[in-house]
């Protein structure tokens, strides 16, 4: 029975964070600096979710930086995600692959 009141808990606190922005801003944000914050917001709690896992999914925090930094290299040179993703996934793999043969 417990678990149903976690649910329905989890599900009202889901409707309130995104009917309340909803129901208090009725006017269009004039201010500019709020604009441009709440453009990045979405961004920032992306890389938070996402940067510890990339770090510590695999074996070895030295593959994960080097995917890390194979997929920020190509990111900024325009690569599509997918080759992004590929490259960061064959760093592991070789990194992986170099740790076992190294150690």
């Amino acid at each position: 029975m417990s678990i149903y009141i976690y649910i329905l808990a989890m599900a009202v606190t889901t409707y309130l964070i995104r009917v309340l922005p909803l129901t208090v801003f009725r006017k269009p944000i004039r201010s500019r600096f709020l604009k441009s914050f709440l453009h990045y917001v979405p961004y920032a709690c992306l890389t938070a979710m996402t940067f510890p896992a990339i770090l510590t999914s695999t074996q070895s925090v030295l593959s994960g930086v080097a995917a890390l930094i194979a997929a920020v290299i190509l990111a900024f040179r325009g690569k599509s995600l997918l080759v992004v993703s590929v490259a960061s996934c064959c760093a592991v793999f070789v990194t992986e692959q170099l740790l076992k043969f190294i150690l």
